[in-house]
């Protein structure tokens, strides 16, 4: 099956085109998380973080707690089954958790793969490198997650790409590389 990655505004339709098993939400504080018809409240993993690379004072910095919890919970996913995983854009964060959710459920494959593989799906994924840090640590990937996300990063085209829409358009990975 396959990783889906939308923005809160799509995230409905998402929703009701793909029928996840489950879905991430990652929104920064203050936003209301969507209610999900049909999706049991234990299958609707919450996670209030800003989406910043470094501390910033007043912002919700991603730490190894947001990332320990999440990666728990993508766990107990079945890839058998589709997921959807979402922020506010559906650029940064939900692009680190959909490569951090492949890189659990393939633990032997390349992580250079996996992150080409988001990099070819959408223009305009960027995910949070401080993000994909601590769950390379979690991991115990060896910094391997880290590069293979900084070099979606470094490519300059696709920050033009970023600061020229308000929202990514969904695109998804599959779950089994």
């Amino acid at each position: 099956m396959k990783i889906h990655v939308s923005s809160l505004q799509l995230v409905h339709d998402q929703f009701a085109t793909h029928s996840p098993e489950r879905v991430v939400s990652l929104l920064g504080p203050g936003t209301e998380f969507p209610v999900i018809k049909g999706l049991e409240p234990a299958l609707h993993h919450k996670v209030e973080l800003d989406d910043i690379r470094k501390p910033i004072d007043g912002y919700v910095t991603p730490e190894e707690q947001h990332v320990a919890e999440l990666i728990d919970f993508l766990r107990d996913w079945n890839p058998q089954k589709n997921l959807l995983v979402h922020c506010w854009a559906g650029i940064s964060r939900s692009s680190a958790t959909a490569m951090i959710a492949a890189c659990l459920h393939n633990p032997d494959s390349d992580e250079n793969t996996i992150a080409a593989a988001i990099a070819d799906a959408s223009p305009t994924a960027y995910p949070n490198t401080l993000i994909i840090s601590i769950a390379d640590s979690l991991m115990k990937r060896g910094g391997r997650m880290s590069d293979a996300a900084q070099k979606i990063c470094d490519d300059p085209e696709r920050l033009v790409k970023i600061r020229s829409v308000d929202g990514a358009e969904p695109f998804a990975i599959p779950a089994k590389f």
